[in-house]
């Protein structure tokens, strides 16, 4: 923290110049093996995350109630500090049980603007929702909006039949097709395909800038449209101007997509103590929920939008720490038959 010069308590302000990920905040050293330097300059570190899955016997019981995996922890299990490092593994675990793990490059201690290069508590949730409910993502075209260092998306493309990992920045695209390249193993098997599009939530269109890199071709939207039925994020509602885009942007999809589709959204309610509240207030997450009530309450248009808060208490086939302030929630997108409703109101998505 660097305090700026003031000449009154009231004018005094703080900056944190960087943000670090609990996960990588309680990974032991030696756990974590520096790689290379990105395009930007910045360290970036290899992590391996265990899987508690015996792959050889997995089944698509992912039913909420079914049976899981033998080995796993039970419903509700928090996997303390002291397991994570027992349980992040070295190389040499990582050769005689390939696919028992993930292999993730990110960064640490980043600016703002770059968290997504890190690995984060709410997308190791989302990506062991997938796990557990295997058979709502079998055969599946889904797309993550802020994929990051494609976590989820490697996690979804394991059962899914074409995952699209969308993110912005040239650095962070070339580093989720780097771990998807490190994590073919558990691709191969599957046959899953993750495409690594741009996809900007502050623009009302898609790239087709074929000197663009990371750009869409034509084909790939038609598809996109056409296919896509499960919508992910992740850890992207830190910032009330990103989670408007966020939102808007999942409105916008979902009028142009073919079918019904499931919006499946990962949380961290994060508490900070503010000094215009004097209390701990949780502002962002607040905003979050607000979003959600107000998809809710949308009337008069040419989809519905229902949201359901998940039992988070399902079984963990991640080794992480599920602290109680992670949510996941539900949006179900289905269109509206109502022969009376306007149609010019009708065919405008949520602006």
């Amino acid at each position: 923290m660097v305090l700026a010069p003031a000449l009154a308590m009231d004018e005094i302000t703080f900056r944190s110049d960087t943000v670090l990920s609990d996960v990588h905040l309680y990974t032991p050293n030696q756990r974590r093996l520096m790689v290379r330097l990105n395009g930007m300059g910045q360290p970036v570190f290899l992590s391996q995350f265990k899987l508690l899955w015996d792959r050889d016997s997995q089944t698509d019981s992912g039913a909420e109630g079914g049976d899981h995996t033998e080995g796993t922890p039970p419903a509700g299990t928090i996997c303390n500090r002291a397991q994570e490092e027992d349980d992040v593994l070295g190389d040499e675990a990582l050769e005689s049980s390939p696919y028992n793990v993930i292999k993730i490059e990110h960064t640490m201690a980043t600016p703002l603007e770059d968290v997504g290069k890190q690995v984060w508590r709410g997308a190791l949730l989302l990506a062991d929702y997938i796990l557990f409910q295997r058979d709502l993502f079998q055969g599946r075209t889904v797309l993550e909006l802020g994929a990051g260092t494609g976590l989820a998306s490697i996690i979804a493309a394991t059962v899914a039949q074409t995952v699209y990992c969308t993110d912005v920045g040239a650095d962070l695209l070339a580093m989720c097709q780097r771990n998807i390249a490190l994590n073919s193993h558990l691709l191969a098997s599957g046959g899953g395909v993750i495409k690594v599009k741009e996809l900007d939530w502050l623009r009302d269109d898609l790239c087709t800038d074929p000197e663009v890199p990371f750009s869409w071709s034509e084909e790939d939207i038609s598809h996109l449209y056409g296919h896509t039925t499960i919508l992910l994020a992740a850890e992207v509602f830190y910032d009330d101007d990103l989670t408007d885009a966020v939102f808007k942007t999942l409105s916008r999809l979902a009028h142009k997509l073919k079918n019904a589709c499931t919006a499946i959204l990962s949380v961290e309610k994060r508490l900070n103590f503010t000094l215009r509240h004097l209390d701990v207030t949780c502002e962002a997450y607040d905003h979050f929920r607000g979003w959600l009530r107000r998809l809710e309450g949308l009337a008069g248009g040419r989809l519905r939008f229902t949201v359901e808060p998940v039992d988070a208490s399902f079984p963990q086939l991640l080794v992480y720490e599920r602290i109680q302030q992670l949510e996941l929630w539900k949006i179900f997108v289905e269109p509206v038959t109502d022969p009376i409703m306007s149609v010019d109101k009708a065919s405008q998505p949520f602006s």
